[in-house]
């Protein structure tokens, strides 16, 4: 670790005598966060020589169950690899009532090169086609969640909680709400000082169309490394935040039946050597530059490629329904959110792209890495978009994208260009990983089975 970080840890244990535990975090394929608790006096020597942690961890399914087939676990000798701190987020844990602390680690080969299979060196890979171009993404994320009562009903199943200011249970949400706001206004004060502890660029809080279902947004960062390192931040902030509030909250991509899913949405500008907007063009009404024509055509493109990134596991595709305001197509236009690629309004040096197909159960390193890697392909290949959509979408466009975990599968393993952005190696582990963890799944038979086939059949 270079001097940047040890100076960080020296002065983080200087200002913060009472700290007696650091948790060090490291992401797994599906996002999950997982890593080991050390003392404070340990956290130097982890700086300075890194710690150790299996490879396998990134063998791990939903469960923690490893998969085998990935080639990270008996075949290896479940070997372990060297993990270090990531630089700038190192921070304290403001919702424990101990005084602790917690860092972002990277895991690495043991001769110093990336391991291949770290989602943060998957998003890197592609990054560095961009350096080669002298352009530098800007991404922003914008995550839903729900917040559920930690009691379930009485069929058993989630239901929201009870409203701190009425005490009453919200049978509706009112998109935008500020009442429902006003109703959760301690719990979303206490992300946002968390956030502010933490030094998490947190903007704007919504509420969303669901009875607890809000969006909570990060500002952009022309580090698009940075912005995901963020978002998994955030997503452990809230989750801890909410439980201090007597909560759940869940970023499952369709938690209830009737209810509308969440998702995680990216914004992206790109920037030259100069600072400018590629995106931006005077007069385009309001559909960008050409360039921004040509990203919005390869991230169309490689849509289909990318479904299980945006989809990862069995629940993601619940999400997927008419009338539920979910993209289920390969569309764009001007600020029309019934399209899978949005163009937003304002000014045109502000112009980006947003991506609404994703789930918020995607891990947002490698959702970032397949949107930069259409956008790259659009750009060097000069792709050409369709023609944009005006009006509704869903009614003029049928769904299209794989719809389902085994379609999305299999559309992985006939991909040709997704790999070479992402490593073929990482995508056969993915694959390995997903795919047996569906194999997990099928094995379980649901209550809902028992009450339609039971008798029936």
């Amino acid at each position: 670790m270079g001097d940047r970080g040890m100076q960080e840890a020296r002065a983080f244990l200087e200002q913060n005598p009472d700290i007696n535990s650091i948790d060090l975090m490291i992401g797994d394929i599906n996002g999950v966060v997982r890593g080991k608790r050390i003392p404070r006096d340990s956290l130097l020597k982890a700086y300075e020589e890194g710690v150790c942690l299996p490879a396998s961890l990134f063998a791990l399914d939903i469960n923690g169950n490893t998969i085998e087939e990935t080639g990270l676990g008996l075949d290896q000798g479940e070997g372990d690899r060297l993990c270090f701190p990531v630089p700038g987020t190192l921070s304290r844990v403001p919702w424990q009532d101990r005084p602790c602390a917690q860092v972002l680690m990277s895991m690495f080969e043991n001769d110093g090169s990336p391991f291949v299979y770290d989602p943060r060196h998957v998003l890197r890979r592609v990054l560095d086609r961009f350096a080669e171009l002298g352009l530098t993404p800007v991404v922003a994320v914008e995550t839903e969640f729900y917040v559920v009562d930690r009691e379930r009903d009485g069929q058993h199943q989630l239901q929201p909680p009870l409203s701190p200011v009425t005490g009453k249970r919200d049978k509706q949400c009112q998109v935008y709400s500020l009442s429902d706001l006003d109703d959760y206004c301690d719990f979303i004060e206490s992300i946002h000082q968390s956030a502010l502890t933490q030094q998490l660029p947190v903007d704007t809080a919504i509420a969303e169309c669901a009875p607890g279902q809000f969006e909570i947004n990060l500002k952009h960062r022309a580090d698009a490394m940075q912005a995901c390192d963020e978002a998994v931040l955030l997503k452990r902030l809230i989750k801890g935040v909410a439980a201090r509030h007597g909560m759940e909250a869940t970023f499952m991509a369709k938690p209830y039946n009737q209810e509308a899913g969440s998702g995680t949405h990216i914004h992206v500008s790109l920037l030259d050597e100069q600072g400018r907007n590629c995106f931006a063009s005077e007069n385009d009404q309001g559909l960008g530059s050409e360039t921004l024509s040509q990203a919005v055509a390869g991230v169309l493109a490689l849509m289909p490629e990318s479904m299980v990134v945006f989809a990862p596991n069995a629940n993601s595709y619940r999400r997927f329904q008419p009338g539920f305001y979910v993209p289920m197509s390969q569309t764009w236009g001007a600020d029309n959110r019934t399209v899978a690629v949005r163009i937003p309004g304002g000014s045109a040096e502000a112009r980006r792209l947003e991506h609404r197909v994703a789930g918020a159960d995607a891990n947002p390193y490698l959702l970032v890495a397949s949107i930069l890697a259409g956008i790259h392909l659009g750009i060097s290949q000069r792709l050409s978009p369709p023609t944009p959509v005006t009006g509704n979408a869903y009614a003029s466009h049928p769904p299209s994208l794989p719809n389902s975990w085994i379609q999305a599968l299999d559309q992985w393993q006939r991909n040709e260009v997704l790999p070479s952005y992402l490593g073929a190696e990482f995508c056969r582990v993915y694959h390995a990983n997903r795919y047996g963890e569906r194999q997990l799944f099928m094995r379980h038979v649901s209550s809902q089975e028992y009450d339609w086939y039971l008798r029936s059949v």
